[in-house]
């Protein structure tokens, strides 16, 4: 087996004073930071604290604060109609809440007209409430006379009337009784429901994740004082991200979805990050046994590529911003903050702590790992298997490349479509109400079209629509309230909303109806934003391809291995979706994790999930290559190169991937099925990369490619910035 430099430089430094020693190199700029971070302890430490208290008062808020809608196609007919409607139709817009109040008898009864009114004062009372129109004979009483839907017009944008659906919908389901139940239901109740189902899972799945990651982080370190130093570092950034975020909702409406998703981020990206440094910082001070010099080495090294990695995770996601979509956009830029500050306290806030702990980053050290704790050298199991790789590549490599192929198949099939009123619990408000409106009054009804016309042109419309053997019926058109020439008219299609064939029926009715026609409506919306998603996806990820690519080329100064591991990224990629649509779409292992599959995956997964998996994978592909491009400057041998990386980040990669994988697959215990999706779509992804890629794969690559992966052209050498990851 091949002895690589840097273990020859270790076993040299630990034999301390009497051994031959160099002199230390000067630190570069993140060397630099770090020592400052060190000799200046106290105050990094009041910085952070500031910040953390600072915003973290707010963080109590966040869960009330943030928003709940967003998911529309900014600028979309469908969302110029219920703006439209919400201005000049008295606030009859597809963000209107429905209360449904079904009887054993008929709704004229006195008892169901006392519920009724009660329900009537109860929307009259809240000032995101314009009007509440009575139920109508003909149009909002059933034809059994035993249903009725009162319309509680939206007086506020979206996010208002969801947060009103989340106030009123428990008081009006109180008026309920002695045969008469009553439930709000509606675009807005809906997302109501969405958005607490979903945030009470990701919270519960959370809290099993923090001690199995514990667990993990105690096995990696051997060291209790070590493993808890990636879970210091997430704490700070979740406190100061999730009050930043409340802060940014102030500027612009921003999704509660954000705040899942960026804790997911600071818990995953804090722990890989510290990971890195503090394996870093306890191999230098092995060697070295000075604890500022070895912060100034592990800055050098380790902290230039988690920087690098940070700025690649921030671009990946930046992308997503190209999508007009309010709760993208938020989700993506409540990310971005998490990483931020996560990567912020991993270059000052942790080095100062490390240089301060010194020899005490190995305390608490468990009996079974007192090797581990130590810090010193590479790993020899991940050295031997480096070795192995590099013996036999094609043997390793080949069952690797043929299994993500074979996951990354069926991709090709991949269907995606907006969610159904299925992703609701069944007892929730919006769809026990949605089943009955549709039980009474028919299969279209919970997925009224609404159509704004010019009153010139409103009989003409009136003819197309009654024409149309896709609407099941048309109410009379309403004139807008304040005097505009604009009719409204409200048509029920003939099929449920998720229906595929409603699509095409908006379409013809797009086309058919006269000039100045819009068509929208709640299951619109939902078509609109799943056709702008269609069509912005192939952009989104070429644009994280390419920003990728160039944020490795400058990284490793090599545009073959920048390169291979795009190339790579985009392979575990694929494969994690091709397991989405075997899990998902066709519904292999749906009994097992206890949800119907719908037949396609939700629209919004390809686009986020895309930028989530390719910043993670790129997260892996910087800690391996930085370092295997650190042992070739210092060797120029690839076979050294690819053997320290393995060696040196081998152990790294798999416990951050271990750390992942817990958190991820966490959420696919979850109830609703969004978190399954990203549970299983984000786990799969970051074990496949950990296990096939980084540590099977892209070794073997490097192999083949020898020196040729390496090669940087005159030319482009003169045009990249110089960036080194070697210290000695």
């Amino acid at each position: 087996m091949t002895t690589t430099p840097s273990t020859t430089a270790t076993t040299a430094d630990a034999r301390g004073p009497q051994g031959p020693t160099k002199p230390p190199k000067p630190p570069g700029r993140l060397g630099r930071l770090g020592v400052g971070a060190t000799t200046h302890l106290r105050l990094v430490l009041v910085l952070w604290l500031a910040v953390v208290a600072g915003l973290g008062a707010f963080a109590p808020q966040v869960t009330s604060a943030l928003a709940g809608a967003g998911w529309q196609a900014s600028g979309s007919q469908s969302v110029t109609v219920r703006e439209l409607a919400r201005e000049h139709f008295g606030g009859n817009a597809s963000s209107a809440l429905q209360v449904v109040v079904a009887s054993d008898k008929p709704v004229s009864d006195a008892a169901a007209q006392k519920v009724i009114g009660k329900a009537t004062a109860l929307l009259e009372g809240d000032p995101r409430v314009s009007q509440v129109v009575p139920p109508q004979p003909g149009a909002t009483i059933s034809r059994d006379g035993k249903t009725a839907v009162l319309l509680a017009g939206a007086a506020a944008d979206t996010n208002d009337m969801v947060r009103a659906a989340d106030d009123l919908k428990k008081p009006l389901a109180d008026l309920s009784g002695h045969g008469i139940q009553v439930t709000a239901t509606g675009s807005s109740v809906m997302w109501s429901d969405f958005n607490t189902a979903n945030h009470d899972s990701m919270m519960k799945s959370e809290m099993v994740s923090w001690p199995v990651t514990m667990a993990i982080l105690v096995l990696a370190f051997g060291s209790l004082v070590a493993a808890g130093l990636p879970l210091l570092l997430t704490i700070a950034g979740l406190a100061a991200s999730a009050g930043a975020l409340v802060l940014l909702d102030h500027l612009t409406p921003t999704s509660i979805w954000a705040m899942n998703f960026a804790m997911m981020f600071a818990l995953a990206l804090g722990i890989d990050y510290a990971l890195f440094l503090v394996v870093r910082f306890r191999a230098a001070l092995a060697r070295h046994g000075a604890p500022v010099r070895a912060v100034a080495e592990t800055m050098d090294t380790a902290g230039k590529a988690v920087a690098l990695s940070g700025l690649t995770v921030l671009v990946s996601l930046s992308a997503v911003m190209l999508v007009p979509a309010p709760a993208f956009r938020s989700m993506a830029l409540g990310i971005m903050l998490a990483v931020v500050f996560v990567l912020a306290a991993t270059l000052t806030l942790l080095p100062a702590v490390l240089g301060r702990l010194g020899a005490r980053v190995n305390a608490a050290s468990l009996p079974f790992a007192r090797a581990t704790a130590t810090g010193e050298g590479p790993s020899p199991r991940f050295t031997a298997w480096g070795e192995r790789l590099w013996r036999h590549p094609v043997r390793h490599g080949l069952p690797a490349l043929l299994v993500l192929v074979a996951l990354a198949a069926p991709v090709l099939g991949l269907r995606t479509a907006m969610p159904s009123i299925t992703v609701v619990p069944p007892h929730d408000s919006s769809r026990v109400g949605y089943e009955t409106v549709q039980k009474a009054f028919g299969d279209g009804a919970p997925g009224t079209l609404q159509i704004v016309t010019p009153s010139g042109v409103a009989a003409r419309a009136e003819q197309v629509l009654k024409a149309d053997k896709a609407i099941a019926g048309v109410l009379p058109g309403q004139r807008a309230q304040d005097g505009s020439a604009l009719t409204l008219f409200q048509a029920v299609p003939a099929v449920d909303p998720s229906d595929p064939s409603l699509a095409r029926t908006v379409d013809t009715l797009r086309h058919d109806l006269p000039d100045g026609a819009l068509v929208g409506g709640a299951a619109v919306e939902n078509l609109d934003l799943q056709s702008t998603l269609d069509a912005k996806t192939p952009l989104v990820m070429g644009v994280v391809l390419a920003l990728g690519f160039l944020l490795l080329l400058i990284a490793l100064q090599a545009p073959l291995v920048a390169l291979i591991g795009t190339v790579t990224n985009l392979l575990a990629t694929a494969a994690a979706f091709g397991a989405a649509r075997l899990v998902f779409q066709d519904g292999h292992g749906a009994g097992l994790l206890g949800f119907t599959p719908q037949g396609f995956l939700d629209g919004w997964a390809p686009v986020f999930f895309f930028a989530m998996i390719f910043a993670i994978a790129m997260d892996y592909t910087v800690f391996l290559l930085s370092t295997a491009k650190e042992h070739y400057e210092r060797t120029g041998s690839p076979r050294t190169a690819a053997v320290a990386a393995l060696g040196h980040s081998g152990r790294v990669v798999f416990a951050a991937a271990a750390v992942m994988v817990a958190v991820f697959f966490t959420f696919a215990l979850s109830g609703p099925l969004p978190p399954k999706e990203m549970g299983i779509v984000l786990g799969v992804a970051v074990l496949l990369d950990a296990a096939l890629v980084r540590l099977v794969l892209l070794p073997v690559l490097l192999r083949l490619t020898g020196r040729a992966a390496w090669h940087t052209p005159a030319w482009l050498r003169r045009v990249l910035p110089r960036i080194h990851f070697s210290h000695d």
